[in-house]
């Protein structure tokens, strides 16, 4: 049978999703890893029945299955040729919960973050917590054995994985639980048919041996080693009660955890829960002259009952001297330290809180190490803290050119003893190779990351590589650590574990793999005959591709780069319970094709790998880029500042190249030009715009409103009115964008207004319209035109003095975001000026209000609450706090921000027929039923234009623009 009609017939006998299409499959090529490899097909099952299902069709068609969760690994574990199994969209559901005995059974697609809250009214908590869970799964977390922060008092999911049911090789069905000797005696004895009996056997077999159990005492990694994953773990079953007399009982689930997907198929898991830490929490943050003090400090933290410790280097901290965000939370930061360690205590009283910080200040000063411990203590603090540490390493991936921050030596950890000595000849491994590595992370579990900067589309660098990973595996065996201590061994570390076990144990694992999955269906490739770590790399070697783009990109990288800066780390996978604004579609589906990431790997694929004059001229470019809504959360929230908005914009001026411009594009983009001529005929324009024959011929859904010309334009109004004010304590410049001017004048006749009274003076002045409309569409020349037309109009008016105000988020940001990546020369300089003059309306009024410049008297006194809908652009470009001020300007205002990712309705993305579902499923997720549950006296607050008509359409509730309700609050 042909492999086509072989999946054809799976889909059909399963109740999940089946993918064979291109798409997809480049989609789930990679993970957060260096790997790429295409597989054969993506199958997103729905219950243990579709699993048994695939696992049968693997084993008599002779492909593998590849466990998938969020696709987090960093090391290539879900990377593979054969049929990806996602089970984070529909195996997801808590199954059942037990509070008083602590315990709960999940599906494997279960998310970290949701589980926990879930469970914090509880009072519990699922322990290991790993710095992604706000999109990791359970699955994949117990497949990497997964830690955390906390693994120095929570350890690793090993230790809290109590049972599970999974669907082994050969399609059967299972249990693992913890056993008593006299049971798991019972399970060796057991028919000898069954797969299970012949696992149980194989395990007794195994570590019954005393030459065996000599050579695992000997060479796997030191127990006192607590994050530790190398190899399958039987040397933490050979301390369990049948083969030591311990009374610990036996458990395979000990085996499962860390096993990468390559013994079993998970679809059940119970967990076992522990209590919420205690309610005093504090971090010293004690500072160090050096690294090596640092290591010392660490060592001596430990004798005080800390809950984490975390190591910061000075290039770090460094990273964020410069950075006007992140300013604000160095607050603890004295002096110049090298070295910096958080110590984070728990405690049930201050007074114990406040004893253990000054216990461990005076142990330092006596060692004399350290100079400086200051304790932070709130919650609000604590979190700058972590910020701080974070936004460094934000600045540190970000660093342009090929040369990427790797991820090949950074997972090892040593007992902390041995951690100085470890990293001062670690110091002179790198020194050899002329690299420099910046240091942090979990000191306290003795893991420090490590990530030197290699370019792996050079040869020598990937030779590096190799070798590199080679020397620091040399160098974690002397000290008997683990090369794996928490991102697994996947295809990265693989290679090195018949070093790093000795070869006797390694034939132990693999007479174990054989056991489990004769066929070796089960995530080949991964743990056991590992392919070396320089095969099926993301990039390819020696190529310096580059195109010739209409916009440029930041800091001098080429398009390729700027896309290539996506690691997959899949921050882009956040639900809508979590929070936040990417991705938009994302949420309301949980499809992987609909996140950043996967646009971001299609682009790369084509743009790599397309045998075509214009790379950009594929149909699957098009299928992912068609549902990004262009709200550019992915700008502000990915930790690379992926801009998939400014990508889709670059992408579909070439596709049009190659296929023309669709009608509904050009009028939607024209749509500015199209208003100045149905304005002529205002009555009819508006009648045909919402006619039936007329949304029908250009795509629209029927059920939208188009928005309608007003009666008279913005500018028209303005030519006629007179300023009211008298005594001017300043002039602003107006930017009447072409929302405002021709939909919404009313709008901006108010905002004119208000400015007037609170005595400013305004001047319209001559300008284009913003080129919004084009940039959405992708008509990025005509964007650049009206780009370089605005700045010359007004470079010469704009100052901070005289500032350029804008009521319409979308269009006053084009300012700040694109034009200064559009133009060139003196062009460029003008436009990044104009840019740092282009204001909010909201933002204008904020800053004078804290100048004190606004007579607070002038408004009324009444009792108003207001829910805010932030405009997802505001939010990624400027900021939705000066709109949350400029609202309670007026004494008794009070402004509740809806948290709300974005509305839906993206411009002219909602109205777009085949997109109006999807558009009012986002809608539904957060803010409709919000606006809906909002009391009839509460206003409605929407800056932008299209969120405001989502809002009206899809709950009847009217919202107002932000400027409309402080001038009805003028007295």
């Amino acid at each position: 049978m042909k492999q086509d009609d072989a999946y054809q017939n799976l889909k059909a006998k399963l109740s999940g999703d089946l993918f064979t299409e291109n798409v997809q499959r480049i989609i789930y090529a990679t993970d957060a890893s260096s790997y790429r490899e295409i597989p054969q097909a993506v199958c997103k099952p729905k219950n243990r029945d579709d699993i048994r299902e695939i696992i049968r069709f693997a084993r008599e068609n002779g492909t593998s299955v590849i466990p998938r969760a969020a696709g987090t690994s960093l090391a290539g574990q879900v990377v593979g040729p054969g049929l990806v199994v996602d089970i984070s969209k529909y195996m997801n559901k808590i199954l059942e919960f037990n509070p008083e005995e602590r315990w709960i059974w999940v599906e494997p697609g279960v998310n970290l973050a949701e589980l926990n809250q879930f469970l914090a009214p509880h009072g519990l908590q699922f322990g290991p917590e790993t710095s992604t869970a706000n999109r990791c799964c359970i699955g994949g977390m117990v497949g990497n054995n997964s830690c955390g922060l906390h693994s120095l008092v929570y350890g690793s999911a090993r230790e809290h994985l109590l049972e599970a049911e999974c669907v082994l090789s050969d399609g059967s069905t299972v249990s693992f639980k913890a056993l008593t000797s006299e049971e798991f005696q019972a399970k060796c004895e057991g028919d000898h048919s069954l797969l299970e009996t012949r696992i149980y056997q194989n395990i007794y077999e195994t570590l019954a041996s005393e030459h065996n159990q000599q050579q695992i005492r000997r060479e796997f990694p030191d127990p006192k080693v607590k994050r530790r994953n190398n190899g399958y773990a039987i040397d933490v079953l050979l301390e369990t009660d049948p083969f030591t007399g311990n009374g610990e009982k036996l458990n395979l689930c000990k085996l499962l955890a860390g096993s990468e997907g390559t013994l079993a198929f998970s679809t059940k898991l119970k967990l076992n829960l522990i209590p919420l830490p205690p309610s005093h929490r504090g971090l010293v943050c004690a500072h160090f002259a050096s690294l090596k003090e640092a290591y010392r400090g660490n060592l001596i933290a430990l004798k005080h009952g800390p809950t984490a410790i975390e190591l910061m280097d000075d290039i770090i901290m460094n990273c964020t001297r410069e950075n006007i965000e992140q300013r604000k939370n160095r607050f603890f930061i004295s002096g110049e330290p090298a070295a910096m360690l958080m110590i984070e205590f728990a405690c049930d009283t201050l007074e114990q809180l406040l004893q253990k910080a000054a216990d461990l200040e005076a142990d330092c000063r006596i060692e004399g190490i350290g100079y400086h411990f200051p304790l932070v203590q709130d919650d609000e603090n604590i979190k700058k803290v972590w910020a701080l540490r974070t936004a460094g390493l934000g600045v540190l991936s970000n660093i342009p050119g090929d040369k990427r921050s790797t991820t090949v030596i950074e997972d090892a950890a040593i007992a902390p003893e041995y951690l100085p000595d470890y990293m001062d000849e670690l110091d002179r491994v790198l020194e050899k190779h002329q690299l420099s590595c910046v240091k942090y992370a979990h000191i306290a579990t003795g893991e420090i990351h490590l990530r030197p900067l290699l370019n792996l589309k050079d040869q020598s660098d990937v030779d590096l590589y190799h070798t590199l990973a080679k020397d620091i595996a040399a160098l974690v065996k002397k000290y008997r650590g683990s090369l794996s201590g928490e991102h697994g061994d996947g295809r990265l570390r693989g290679e090195f574990i018949p070093f790093m076990l000795g070869e006797h144990n390694y034939k132990l694992i693999k007479k174990l793999k054989k056991c489990w999955d004769p066929d070796n269906i089960l995530n080949p490739g991964k743990i056991i005959d590992t392919p070396p770590i320089t095969e099926n790399l993301r990039f390819l070697v020696g190529q310096q591709r580059s195109f010739n783009t209409t916009m440029e990109f930041n800091m001098g990288e080429n398009l390729l780069q700027a896309i290539e800066r996506c690691n997959g780390s899949a921050d882009c996978r956040k639900s809508v319970l979590i929070g936040g604004t990417m991705c938009p579609t994302f949420m309301a589906t949980k499809d992987e094709d609909k996140t950043t990431r996967a646009r971001a790997n299609v682009l790369r694929e084509f743009l790599t790998r397309s045998d075509k004059a214009n790379p950009f001229d594929h149909e699957e470019i098009y299928q992912v880029m068609d549902l990004c809504l262009s709200c550019k959360a992915c700008k502000a929230e990915c930790p690379s500042n992926v801009d998939m908005a400014k990508f889709k914009a670059e992408f579909l001026q070439h596709y049009y190249e190659a296929h023309g411009i669709p009608l509904r594009t050009k009028l939607i983009a024209n749509m500015p030009r199209l208003y100045k001529l149905g304005r002529k005929f205002r009555p009819l324009t508006n009648k045909v715009s919402n006619a039936a024959w007329f949304k029908k011929l250009i795509g629209f859904a029927p059920e939208r409103q188009v928005p309608q010309l007003a009666k008279e334009s913005l500018r028209k109004w303005y030519h006629k009115a007179t300023q009211s004010n008298t005594q001017s304590i300043g002039k602003v410049y107006l930017f009447a964008d072409e929302f405002t001017n021709e939909n919404e004048s009313d709008i901006g006749i108010k905002a004119i207004l208000l400015l007037n009274k609170l005595g400013y003076e305004v001047v319209i002045p001559k300008h284009r319209e913003s080129g919004r409309t084009f940039l959405s569409k992708g008509l990025v020349k005509t964007a650049r035109e009206i780009a370089r037309n605005n700045v010359e109009m007004l470079a010469g008016l704009i100052s901070e003095k005289t500032p350029l105000v804008g009521i319409e988020p979308s269009a006053l940001l084009t300012f700040r975001d694109e034009y200064p990546d559009l133009l060139e020369g003196d062009l460029k300089d003008k436009a990044r000026e104009l840019a740092k003059n282009s204001l909010l309306i909201d933002e204008f009024l904020a800053q004078q209000d804290e100048k004190g410049k606004i007579d607070k008297h002038r408004f009324t006194l009444k009792k108003v609450d207001i829910k805010l809908h932030g405009h997802c652009q505001q939010k990624a470009i400027a900021s939705t706090a000066p709109t949350r001020r400029m609202l309670e300007i007026p004494s008794n205002y009070k402004v509740t921000e809806i948290q709300s990712g974005c509305c839906g309705m993206a411009g002219s993305f909602g109205y777009e027929k085949e997109h109006y579902e999807l558009s009012m499923k986002i809608g539904e997720m957060v803010l409709f039923p919000a606006v809906r549950e909002a009391l009839p006296q509460e206003i409605i607050a929407a800056p932008g234009t299209s969120c405001r008509h989502h809002i009206l359409e899809g709950t009847g509730r009217e919202a107002l623009h932000p400027i409309e309700i402080l001038y009805n609050a003028l007295k």
